[in-house]
């Protein structure tokens, strides 16, 4: 469950002076909230209110562009093959493990930045 003003807590976090401390407890947040919500209706409106929150923590930010990405790939909305391709290898590999449309693991097979990114969507594409 959310807290009810995630972004005033998120941005509350980031003000703390250890920086990687306060970007480790938010990018941790981020990641267990986008997966909980990843094919809610919700999750577009949540990703704008956390995105203003954390635009100070570059870290933060590039996190919840690539769970909106996820998200786009998950539900077959548009996404572009050079955004999945620039991601990073967790990104990368976590679609590999759990994209259900052919399309990126296509792209992951032959393009997936390490080896066994390449070779989770293979074997994702040969048990399709």
């Amino acid at each position: 469950m959310a807290p009810p003003d995630a972004a005033a807590l998120v941005a509350q976090v980031l003000t703390d002076p250890d920086r990687a401390m306060a970007s480790g407890a938010v990018v941790e947040y981020l990641d267990r909230r986008a997966a909980e919500l990843l094919t809610d209706p919700g999750f577009p409106a949540w990703h704008r209110e956390l995105a203003g929150a954390a635009a100070a923590d570059g870290f933060a930010v590039r996190r919840l562009h690539e769970w909106a990405l996820l998200r786009a790939v998950t539900l077959g909305e548009p996404w572009e093959a050079e955004q999945l391709l620039a991601a990073s290898d967790r990104l990368q590999l976590r679609t590999a493990e759990t994209a259900p449309t052919g399309p990126a693991l296509d792209l992951l097979a032959e393009r997936g930045r390490t080896r066994q990114i390449r070779n989770a969507a293979t074997a994702r594409l040969r048990r399709r």
